[in-house]
């Protein structure tokens, strides 16, 4: 199931590092599935940082807040659910 025209976009946040293979497996996810987020660089952005520890209790990423659901990692799984992706 894609997003498309008529249909409410989910409202995706990632909070993300340069480095971060896992990361870069999740934006790719979230393209291949024509979802558009919104990217947070925490290593250059201190305020995102803080706003991620404060949503997830974590330090690593990636983190994602889908429609307010947070899911730390790239768990393909419950990015899925929390999408409504099949």
């Amino acid at each position: 199931m894609r997003y498309d025209m008529g249909i409410k976009q989910p409202e995706v946040k990632i909070y993300t590092t340069p480095t971060c293979p896992y990361c870069i497996m999740a934006k790719n996810f979230l393209r291949e599935n024509g979802i558009e987020f919104v990217e947070k660089n925490v290593a250059s952005d201190r305020a995102a940082a803080v706003e991620m520890v404060e949503k997830s209790g974590q330090m690593g990423v990636p983190v994602l807040d889908i429609n307010g659901e947070i899911i730390v990692g790239f768990n393909r799984e419950a990015i899925k659910r929390a999408l409504d992706l099949k």
